[in-house]
């Protein structure tokens, strides 16, 4: 039986043949991805209210940001790679730009914008194979604990298990039904991670909105069904294009930093991710190289622009693609798939938007725990290679501040490069990084911003 003028299309489009798959494979992966990522929907508009953003608001801007940047992947890089908002951009954002530096919004979006366009610009120059070789890696580790444990901690606290006190945080109380249901979900959403299943974290909000339906708080149930289950999306227009350029420049020397922050971290979540999809796919050149191009790295900056220009925070390649891709994905196909689901679900967002914050919690905590198993990687090295990150580790649990515990992580490391004499390692990226957070902590000690 001949195959149909489409099915011959999208062979020739994606080069399914060419790798090893099938179109039937391909759809296959996609409806995999999306069901591993798919808690996305719900939980980045949850992290994003703490930026005074509605909450139904940002439901769209983070369905439509998940469907550009993805179609992007798909259709320019032809890999099986999904794109959505960044689990560990969107709550720096939220929590540490605008709440606790009082960054304006529209400067937020700025920020993420400019970021956005500086990773576009080194994904199409050979800078970025230099910038990855020069880094240190221990203060990529470093950025991966600080934001797990922040991550981590938004899930506690607004899962009730957390409740500010005067000396800090105490437990909730176990007669609390939020603290129940977090707690419910945090070892279900556990149970799930330890055997690798697939919508493990998908199928624990689904479970704990379910169970909520029937918990009663203070006399009200803790979720209730909308009245219509389908509603023809309305995307806030409000958030399109929400940039504030002079305020960006006439704070420029403070919000540097902050929009160096979000160009390494997306630059290296995407970098990793990649690399580590490709791989697993065996997308690989006969040389051993990656089939990964420039067109892969520009459309993961491109997203970030376009994200930003949408309302929502910097949108990166997802690690859950590899779920997909053992699902058997090796295409474009398989992202256009994600792309076409994400797409289906806008006119769901009704139910999106009954999701209680107990269901949304366990996942942040568990999302942000998986990111402390770096410093697992920090130990393999050596004890100075340990010690930066552990040290951003503890300030940013402590006090709070990211910003500040990056900033005091990159100086103390390049401390412990001049006193064990390894000054080959102080490269002009270190130094240069040194010299931006240096003057960082400078300003706020001197002006009191940034420091809430």
């Amino acid at each position: 039986m001949s195959a149909s003028p489409f099915s011959s299309w999208l062979e020739r489009r994606f080069s399914i043949g060419q790798r090893g798959s099938t179109i039937q494979r391909e759809v296959l992966a996609g409806l995999t991805t999306f069901g591993a990522m798919a808690y996305i929907m719900a939980v980045n508009p949850a992290i994003m209210a703490n930026a005074g953003l509605a909450q139904h608001d940002m439901i769209m801007t983070t369905i439509a940001a998940a469907i550009c940047g993805t179609l992007l992947m798909a259709l320019f890089a032809n890999m099986p790679i999904a794109l959505a908002p960044a689990m560990s951009s969107n709550a720096i954002f939220a929590q540490i730009v605008v709440r606790q530096m009082h960054v304006d919004v529209r400067t937020a979006f700025t920020i993420v914008l400019l970021g956005g366009v500086a990773f576009t610009a080194l994904s199409v120059t050979k800078l970025r194979h230099r910038i990855i070789q020069a880094f240190p890696e221990p203060i990529v580790l470093g950025i991966q604990v600080a934001i797990g444990i922040f991550i981590a901690r938004i899930g506690m606290v607004t899962g009730g298990l957390a409740v500010p006190a005067g000396d800090g945080f105490h437990f909730g109380a176990l007669s609390d039904p939020s603290v129940l249901l977090t707690l419910f979900g945090v070892f279900l959403a556990g149970v799930f991670m330890v055997m690798r299943v697939p919508a493990g974290m998908l199928i624990t909000i689904l479970a704990v909105t379910l169970v909520s339906l029937f918990v009663h708080k203070n006399g009200h149930p803790m979720a209730s069904l909308p009245s219509q289950v389908v509603e023809w999306p309305h995307y806030p227009t409000h958030l399109l294009f929400p940039f504030n350029f002079g305020d960006f420049f006439s704070h420029l020397e403070l919000l540097l930093p902050i929009t160096l922050y979000f160009l390494i971290s997306d630059f290296f979540d995407a970098t990793g991710t990649m690399y580590s999809v490709a791989n697993r796919a065996r997308l690989t050149k006969p040389d051993g190289t990656t089939l990964l191009g420039r067109a892969a790295f520009a459309a993961d900056g491109s997203a970030s622009i376009i994200g930003s220009a949408l309302g929502t925070s910097t949108v990166s390649a997802y690690v859950e693609s590899l779920v997909g891709v053992e699902a058997g994905g090796r295409t474009g196909l398989t992202a256009l798939v994600v792309a076409l689901l994400f797409a289906a679900s806008s006119v769901l967002w009704p139910l999106i938007v009954m999701i209680p914050p107990e269901a949304t919690a366990p996942v942040l905590i568990l999302v942000g725990l998986s990111m402390l198993s770096a410093l697992g990687q920090a130990a393999n090295h050596s004890q100075e290679a340990l010690l930066t990150p552990a040290f951003m580790l503890l300030i940013a649990v402590l006090t709070g501040n990211f910003m500040i515990s990056l900033a005091l992580g990159l100086l103390f490391y390049s401390l412990m490069l001049v006193v064990t004499r390894q000054f080959v390692r102080l490269t002009p990226m270190v130094l240069g990084l040194d010299a931006v957070f240096l003057f960082y902590l400078i300003l706020i000690s001197r002006t009191g911003l940034g420091q809430g």
